[in-house]
């Protein structure tokens, strides 16, 4: 083994575990403001690394990730929602056990339209998946006493043998190395955690068997068939995954949020979720990470320094709102992307210079 390639598989774990100490180190020196910025990150990465297994590696053109992550918000604000109340119910579960039933609900609603998923592709899959979030939003609309309708409905904080990880004042309090660690701080290493563990398991399924039948599928579905993968299976099973992995990104959208209502998870948010992919490269687990954290993070910042940025809207002015500018901005990154860079911004990071033969 040449010291060159010795290089190159070294490179990637020691980048990695580079950048998780620096992760872990952020809440001490950065107050809330940037954490709530990282925790919406990394829970909008989770649900674009199911993406990404579903268009990137299965080659299916999914719409509806937005409403996967609603069904597994609500699904945890109702199923650990206290019981009683006049306006809105719930079952009042242990909201670890909530949010685990949350991600499953969320994957047996991928599995209930998989058989479409299976039977479409392309264009018309793509168009299928958008009736899907027209549906999720009339049940949301509809079933108040569950959703709360269009006011929204609060959220339990996360909490596990009576200690609570997310919430805007939890009771037990928590210092380390003399900073206090609120709900956010909280929370921060959770969805860490499960962001680390998200990566991991979507890198097993990818560069094992069960990835290299999704891309023979995506590449030929004939050429599948004929060495026996059951192509019909493998597509339901991207889409599943993708549904269980946004039903986590949602659960987590929920406990930073604190409350969730429609609007939320609307058609725009599921088309935010294709930029992240595209722009980090399809099928690339760590591009979906990349992308995720540039289109989350960047109408946060903008609305975040909006006072020292003249093009923003001031209050009262017909100027451009953050939001607005964020959307202009990754639009015009996709398209460039998709023009000079089709495969993302990872395919930077996989480019390697031509080393000229010795003489």
């Amino acid at each position: 083994m040449s010291d060159t390639s010795l290089e190159a598989r070294l490179a990637k774990p020691v980048v990695a575990i580079a950048a998780v100490l620096v992760l872990a180190v952020i809440p001490l020196y950065f107050d809330q403001s940037w954490t709530i910025i990282g925790v919406f990150s990394m829970g909008a990465a989770i649900a674009a690394i199911g993406l990404t297994i579903l268009s990137g590696s299965a080659g299916q053109l999914s719409l509806a990730h937005a409403a996967f992550m609603a069904v597994g918000a609500y699904s945890y604000a109702f199923l650990s929602g206290r019981k009683g109340g006049d306006d809105i119910a719930g079952l009042g579960l242990p909201p670890l056990l909530a949010a685990v039933l949350a991600v499953l609900v969320a994957g047996l609603a991928g599995l209930a339209f998989s058989p479409v998923a299976a039977r479409l592709r392309g264009f018309y899959l793509g168009v299928s998946t958008i009736g899907l979030v027209f549906i999720v939003q009339w049940v949301i609309k509809d079933a108040v006493k569950a959703t709360g309708g269009v006011n929204g409905r609060p959220v339990e904080p996360l909490t596990v043998g009576g200690f609570e990880l997310s919430g805007s004042n939890p009771t037990h309090e928590l210092t380390v190395l003399g900073v206090p660690f609120g709900g956010t701080e909280r929370l921060w290493y959770l969805s860490l955690l499960l962001l680390i563990l998200t990566i991991l398991a979507a890198n097993r399924i990818l560069h094992t068997r069960p990835g290299r039948a999704l891309k023979l599928v995506r590449d030929n579905e004939a050429a599948a068939a004929a060495m026996g993968i059951s192509v019909q299976h493998a597509k339901a099973t991207a889409f599943i995954l993708s549904s269980a992995f946004a039903g986590l990104g949602g659960v987590l959208f929920a406990l930073a949020s604190n409350f969730i209502g429609s609007g939320n998870f609307d058609l725009l948010v599921s088309m935010s979720y294709l930029a992240m992919v595209v722009i980090g490269g399809l099928g690339s687990v760590g591009g979906a990470v990349g992308g995720a954290a540039f289109v989350t993070a960047l109408p946060l910042l903008l609305n975040k320094f909006s006072d020292s940025l003249p093009f923003l809207a001031a209050r009262g002015s017909n100027g451009y709102t953050a939001g607005v500018v964020a959307q202009i901005v990754y639009g015009v990154v996709v398209v460039a992307i998709i023009i000079g860079r089709p495969d993302g911004v990872a395919s930077f990071l996989r480019a390697r210079p031509r080393v000229p033969a010795s003489a």
